[in-house]
């Protein structure tokens, strides 16, 4: 059985994260001033999808968390990660995780020479998925405002490399109907500091009652915004200690509100597939929801080196994506389904 999704898997790479390249640490650009930048790119960054001239169903990215344990060893900073992205994966797209670089969301020389390593590896910066700043659904209202608040600083990182959207977990606690109020308000506060600054607020199934897709879908329709979506992820669907979600019914719950997917993978059989998760099944599921957009590995095994699983995971989505292309208009085939359209199923 997959490994267990946990609220504090990435917040004790906080203080082991890489030291910060040199080269980083030169005079900042001067700071942009709040207001929001110029509406060019608006509806790339609110639904973020391939080029209209890429004739393939999607395009892969690469989730830093693939390599979080040469993170966590200093063999690899963010930096390093892009590099390697690109170099030995031919990868044009990252997600980024906040906790390999906690201290430097403010660090506009750092973000700005992170910003500078990307456009030379021509890479794109997608989103930051942030762990360790507190529970937006916080049942106290002082705690769940510094939860809020402390995501500003992430939207503000976002904006600067020029991400779409930013990843935020919906923590709680109470029953079920409370849970949902709560965490709504939490995410409608991120939201409304968020839009002007066209960043958009994302939530994936990660843990507790996020892994159950139609009580997060149903936070979606309570907070009812477009620039508010999920991020599926293929794997995260345990509920308790040995209570599991399915996971095709809560991607299909899900893909309405997506905005990113992210492919989970552990390991892999002698034919190449996944383990754990039917690729073909899933990525059906989500190509039938209208979805054209980034498809991100996020290789979490322990089997193999996680260069291996990452290059593994990527070689499933490409044959994945071969096979399905007779079924499925490619992206540059016709028009992506519509903002409004994403806001509800």
């Amino acid at each position: 059985m997959m490994p267990a999704p946990d609220w504090t898997r990435r917040d004790f790479l906080a203080r082991t994260a890489a030291a910060v390249p040199a080269f980083l640490l030169g005079t900042p650009a001067a700071a942009p001033h709040l207001r929001p930048p110029p509406a060019t790119g608006l509806e790339e960054r609110h639904f973020p999808t391939p080029s209209r001239d890429d004739e393939v169903l999607y395009r892969i990215s690469l989730a830093q968390w693939s390599f979080h344990r040469t993170l966590n060893a200093g063999e690899m900073d963010t930096c390093g990660f892009v590099r390697t992205a690109r170099t030995d994966f031919g990868i044009e797209a990252v997600e980024y995780v906040n906790t390999f670089f906690k201290e430097k969301a403010r660090d506009e020389g750092y973000l700005d020479g992170l910003a500078a390593v990307c456009r030379d590896q021509g890479v794109r910066s997608l989103l930051i998925m942030c762990d360790g700043e507190g529970a937006v659904g916080d049942p106290d209202a002082a705690a769940r405002t510094r939860a809020v608040e402390n995501h500003y600083r992430w939207v503000e990182a976002a904006r600067r490399l020029g991400c779409h959207s930013i990843r935020v977990n919906a923590r709680s606690e109470g029953t079920r109907e409370e849970q949902r109020k709560l965490v709504a308000d939490g995410l409608a506060r991120i939201v409304e500091y968020a839009e002007p600054r066209e960043i958009n607020v994302l939530v994936e199934n990660h843990g507790g009652l996020s892994s159950d897709g139609a009580w997060l879908a149903s936070v979606m329709r309570t907070v009812d915004h477009p620039r508010c979506g999920t991020l599926p992820d293929f794997g995260n669907f345990r509920l308790a200690e040995d209570r599991w979600y399915d996971r095709y019914r809560g991607v299909r719950e899900l893909m309405p509100f997506a905005k990113a997917v992210s492919a989970k993978s552990h390991d892999f059989d002698e034919e190449g597939d996944e383990t754990g998760t039917d690729y073909r099944r899933m990525m059906r599921i989500v190509l039938e929801s209208g979805y054209r957009g980034w498809v991100g590995i996020e290789y979490e095994g322990s089997r193999l080196p996680e260069s291996e699983g990452v290059r593994a995971t990527l070689a499933l989505l490409q044959r994945v994506r071969e096979e399905l292309a007779p079924e499925f208009e490619p992206a540059g085939a016709g028009p992506v389904r519509s903002l409004a359209e994403k806001r509800r199923p």
